[in-house]
């Protein structure tokens, strides 16, 4: 019901919108539930334990019946660390598919893990592809586990996980999913696309604030995990058993964003689930993308691999374009924008997700038209070099 859907706000402590894949902007209720202090053994944070990983079960929809849910401290990555210790047997081998910083950052947890792996680098703009994954799994027997980022928040690419999931099962191996960024935006359902874990963080898609992230895992991977881990506070089986035997976590949780996060949890079911809070999304992206370009700026992607999480956006060519600048001057009317990290040419980058809208959005490229202005930049269109990289994903 439309009355219900919880009413987008302007920042109530006037602070600028965070234009960025998390931290982001939260709701004001989502703040006011941090003001009470919880007492981490009591029966009352217990609860609260208990529907944070209800909840998040539930955004699986179909077929969730088979995981768990597991919270962990720290940030996404500690997270994701914990998922890949904890999944991948000592013994194991692992595909990384990366095409951005966050398949990097996996391939360099794997190097300090101490697990085998190998890497399938596409670059800034190329997304990893099923005949490739396919290929390179054909070649090696001994791949046991593939890891993919599901929306890879370097370039904005929402990577193509289902095709990647089918070949992965078809040569009998098993999907590890980072979906930091994607997860209660994007549907991630165990009927349409199988995995054995996947991993995301309370300051994104669910529109929390940083404190934990949780690993969602089939039960029988839970299980099997005992010894995989090399770590006392990142193991995921201990965690997860801990937590079913006594209802608490195994070291100090944080009480306050757990209570954060259970207000955001609410309001993402009043909007309609995935589903509402995807459509929101995406049309923030539409809207967005609509009118920088109406400006001159081009993205680093076609239409067909824009997430509605992030957008990349080439800086413009025009020698009075400097990127700190325009980062100030966004700043100042409202707006904190996130800097590129291609690789080849300078970008910058655009969230669309947290407490915005439409509405937001046409302010934001009307502060950009501003700042543009008052930098004295005459054209938005990026230097040569960038189309030419950027051509080769239409190829």
């Amino acid at each position: 019901m439309t009355s219900s859907i919880p009413k987008i706000e302007q920042p109530r402590l006037g602070e600028p919108y965070l234009l960025t894949p998390g931290p982001l902007t939260t709701s004001y209720s989502v703040k006011q539930a941090m003001l009470r202090d919880w007492g981490s053994w009591d029966d009352d944070f217990r609860a609260m334990t208990r529907e944070v990983r209800s909840g998040l079960l539930a955004l699986l929809g179909e077929g969730g019946a088979d995981f768990d849910c597991v919270p962990m401290q720290g940030s996404g990555s500690f997270s994701v660390e914990a998922m890949l210790a904890s999944f991948i047997p000592r013994n194991g081998k692992a595909l990384v598919l990366a095409n951005g910083a966050y398949g990097q950052r996996s391939a360099q947890t794997l190097q300090y893990l101490g697990r085998e792996h190998i890497v399938l680098d596409k670059g800034d703009y190329l997304p990893p592809r099923g005949d490739e994954v396919a290929r390179i799994l054909a070649e090696d027997p001994d791949i046991t586990h593939v890891v993919a980022i599901h929306c890879e928040t370097s370039s904005g690419i929402l990577n193509p996980v289902e095709e990647i999931s089918e070949v992965t099962y078809a040569a009998g191996r098993k999907l590890l999913i980072d979906s930091m960024s994607a997860f209660g935006a994007i549907e991630l359902k165990p009927t349409e696309i199988r995995y054995e874990a996947m991993v995301s963080s309370a300051n994104k898609c669910i529109e929390g604030v940083p404190g934990f992230g949780f690993i969602v895992a089939r039960k029988s991977e839970l299980e099997a995990a005992k010894g995989n881990s090399h770590s006392l506070s990142l193991d995921v089986h201990a965690q997860w058993a801990h937590m079913n035997k006594t209802g608490q976590w195994r070291f100090t949780p944080p009480t306050h964003v757990v209570a954060a996060f259970i207000e955001a949890l609410r309001a993402h079911a009043a909007e309609g689930g995935v589903a509402g809070r995807g459509a929101r999304y995406t049309r923030n992206r539409d809207v967005m993308v609509a009118g920088m370009r109406e400006l001159g700026f081009e993205t680093l992607l076609d239409n067909r691999w824009l997430s509605p999480i992030i957008v990349t956006f080439f800086c413009p060519d025009d020698e009075k374009f400097v990127f700190d600048q325009f980062y100030k001057l966004m700043k100042e009317k409202g707006f904190i924008i996130y800097p590129g990290k291609l690789t080849v040419v300078d970008s910058f980058r655009v969230g669309c997700i947290g407490q915005m809208d439409e509405h937001v959005m046409r302010k934001v490229v009307s502060a950009a038209k501003e700042s543009l202005e008052e930098m004295g930049v005459t054209s938005a269109a990026p230097p040569l070099r960038a189309l030419q990289e950027r051509a080769k994903l239409a190829a």
